[in-house]
C-alpha cells in the first residue's frame, strides 16, 4: 500500500507540470484567459476528446478558430445563421450537425441556466454528487431540439458509460493544482467529489497496479477506481489521473 502510494506521488509529482500542457488537449482552453472562453473550449475541447491527441489538439483548434477564438461571444451573439460556419467541421463522428447543435445548447445554458458552472454547482449543492450533477447536465443540455444522433456525444451515466470526457472537463475546470495545468475556476465543486476520467490507458494501468478489478470501462469501473484512489488522497483523488495517464500513455 505505501509501495503503492509512492509510486504514484512520484508519478503525478513528474506529470503534473506546464510541459505536460503542450501534447495535451488542455492546451486549448489555456490560449484563453476569459473565464467563460476557458471553460466553453474546455468543454468543446474534451468532447471530441478521443482518438490522437494530435489529432484531437488539430481539430480544436479549428473549431476554436470556426468560432472567432472568442468562443463566448460566438455562443452569446450568434443564431442558426452563423452557426452554419460549423457545418464541414468534423472529428471522427462529431460533424457539422453536432457541432451546430452544440452552439444552441451552449447558448441555452449561459442564456436561461446561468452557465456552465452554474448548472454544476447548484445540482451539486442539491445533491452533493457528481453523478446526479451529470445527469442533470445532460437533461438540460439537450432541451432544445435536436437530432437524436448527437445525444452519443454527451455521456449518458444512466446507462452506465465512464464519462471520461465529461470527468476529464470537471478536472480541469474544478481542480486547483497551483502548477498551471487544471484552471480551478469553479469553486462550489470540491476536488474531493470529482471522479476519474477513466479511458483504456489509465484503465489498464489501474488494472496492472492492483488498483481496478473490473474489466469493463463503465461507470461501475470509474466508481471503483476513483475510491481506491481516494485512500491515498480523499481530498483530491483525480490528481493520480496524471500518474496513471503518464504512465499508459509515456511508459507503456
Amino acid at each position: 500500500m505505501e509501495e503503492l502510494r509512492k509510486l504514484l506521488e512520484e508519478k503525478y509529482a513528474r506529470y503534473n507540470n506546464p510541459e505536460f500542457i503542450e501534447t495535451d488537449p488542455i492546451s486549448i482552453p489555456h490560449l484563453f484567459s476569459l473565464k467563460e472562453n476557458i471553460e466553453i473550449s474546455s468543454f468543446l475541447t474534451a468532447t471530441i476528446a478521443w482518438g490522437n491527441r494530435k489529432s484531437i489538439i488539430r481539430n480544436a483548434r479549428v473549431l476554436m478558430s470556426l468560432l472567432d477564438n472568442d468562443p463566448y461571444d460566438f455562443v452569446m451573439n450568434s443564431n442558426d445563421k452563423d452557426y452554419r460556419v460549423l457545418e464541414k467541421f468534423c472529428h471522427r463522428t462529431f460533424c457539422g450537425i453536432d457541432a451546430m447543435y452544440f452552439m444552441k445548447s451552449l447558448s441555452n445554458i449561459y442564456r436561461v441556466h446561468g452557465g456552465l458552472e452554474t448548472i454544476f454547482s447548484e445540482e451539486f449543492k442539491l445533491k452533493g454528487n457528481i453523478k446526479d450533477c451529470l445527469i442533470k447536465f445532460r437533461e438540460i443540455f439537450f432541451e432544445p431540439v435536436h437530432s437524436e444522433r448527437t445525444e452519443k456525444h454527451v455521456a449518458n451515466v444512466t446507462k452506465g458509460s465512464s464519462a471520461k470526457r465529461l470527468n476529464m472537463f470537471l478536472r480541469w475546470m474544478v481542480r486547483k493544482d497551483n502548477k498551471g495545468v487544471d484552471f480551478g475556476l469553479w469553486s462550489e465543486l470540491p476536488s474531493s467529489a470529482l471522479y476519474m476520467p477513466l479511458d483504456v490507458h489509465t484503465g489498464n494501468v489501474a488494472r496492472n497496479i492492483g488498483l481496478l478489478n473490473r474489466k469493463q470501462n463503465d461507470w461501475k469501473s470509474v466508481e471503483e477506481l476513483t475510491s481506491a484512489l481516494r485512500a491515498f488522497d480523499p481530498d483530491d483523488p483525480v490528481k493520480y489521473d496524471f500518474a496513471l495517464f503518464g504512465m499508459g500513455v509515456n511508459e507503456k
